[in-house]
């Protein structure tokens, strides 16, 4: 599957900048929202090829819209990699239970966030 457009979710606009910037420049259409709950409807709408998601959101965290995404038959295939401060190994565990297909830990590298793109590419 080729990834031509992304979704880039988190309520921070510097983490928000600094993605959008790394997979800009990959030749990407990349889409935005600062919460869970913005980015189920993005998600719903523009049908993106990946979701990079933060967990801690105000309105609907990550691990909530990303059970709502896999619960929806328009969305559930598509990837959610979850970028977070949260490091811990329960942490990993719990965003692959509620469907995550990835996980990068803040403070991340761009290298980092684009191996993860190039895993769904």
């Amino acid at each position: 599957m080729a990834i031509n457009k992304v979704l880039v979710v988190d309520d921070s606009d510097t983490e928000l900048s600094n993605i959008k910037s790394i997979v800009g420049n990959t030749g990407c259409i990349v889409l935005s929202a600062s919460s869970g709950l913005e980015a189920v409807e993005i998600a719903k709408k523009e049908q993106p090829d990946i979701i990079f998601m933060d967990i801690i959101m105000p309105d609907m965290d990550g691990y909530e819209a990303t059970r709502k995404l896999n619960n929806d038959a328009s969305t559930r295939d598509i990837p959610i990699v979850f970028v977070s401060s949260k490091s811990q190994k329960a942490d990993k565990l719990w965003a692959q239970m509620q469907g995550g297909k990835g996980y990068v830990t803040k403070p991340y590298t761009a290298d980092k966030i684009l191996s993860q793109l190039k895993s769904f590419n």
